[in-house]
């Protein structure tokens, strides 16, 4: 498959497993501080088995069609909606697979990876959701410091209408390979999801996400960045 023909894919499953929601009355205030009128809830892709599978395919199939072949030796999914995904891609994949918490436990090991070691390793990222890339930064750097090499990042969605991401990304060293952004999803049938009234909210929003963030009490361009 090719990146355009997996992004389909991927917007066609979230419509159908109705993981993107348009809330009228009040917005949505996302990890990093945005403010939308649309969430995208990639852990409904984890409960029926249907939606979870054709997520691991056309995971699989990304890695094929956008990532080096070779180029890990070991799969990591980040805490929490992370986990399920990198599990099932590793299965698919047959290669190790780790996971990375936000921070240390505090207890125990006091280890931010967990399941094995992962010095000497290059490492796959894999999560559900980004928006401006800096909790991808801070599992990076995590696997980082306990001795793994971290240059790709895989990710169900991409919150891709906010600024920062591209930027944080590059000056890390990181490569994002999302399976689906809002471009796709603006391409899909929103009309077999949606009524006029929220499709236009939705293109209003993504007409300029930042203003429309300000004016709903989220976060603006000039605020401390969060995830």
């Amino acid at each position: 498959m090719t990146p355009e023909e997996i992004g389909a894919a991927t917007a066609r499953l979230l419509l159908e497993a109705r993981a993107i929601h348009v809330s009228r009355d009040r917005p949505y205030v996302l990890a990093a501080g945005w403010a939308s009128p649309v969430y995208i809830d990639c852990r409904l892709l984890i409960g029926e088995a249907r939606f979870r599978r054709e997520a691991v395919r056309l995971a699989a199939a990304a890695v094929t069609a956008t990532i080096a072949p070779g180029s890990f030796d070991a799969i990591a999914g980040a805490e929490t909606a992370g986990i399920p995904f990198a599990s099932w891609l590793a299965d698919t994949l047959d290669v190790p697979l780790r996971y990375v918490r936000k921070r240390p436990l505090g207890i125990g090991h006091n280890a931010q990876v967990e399941g094995g070691a992962v010095d000497g390793l290059r490492v796959l990222l894999v999560d559900d959701l980004t928006t401006d890339a800096t909790s991808k930064v801070s599992f990076a750097s995590g696997l980082r410091q306990a001795g793994a090499t971290v240059t790709d990042v895989l990710t169900i969605f991409y919150h891709s209408a906010f600024p920062g991401a591209t930027e944080r990304l590059a000056q890390t060293g990181l490569t994002l390979h999302p399976l689906a952004t809002w471009d796709d999803v603006l391409r899909a049938d929103l009309g077999t999801r949606f009524d006029r009234t929220d499709s236009q909210m939705i293109e209003d929003f993504l007409a300029d996400p930042v203003a429309w963030s300000t004016r709903h009490g989220g976060r603006s361009e000039l605020q401390p960045r969060k995830r």
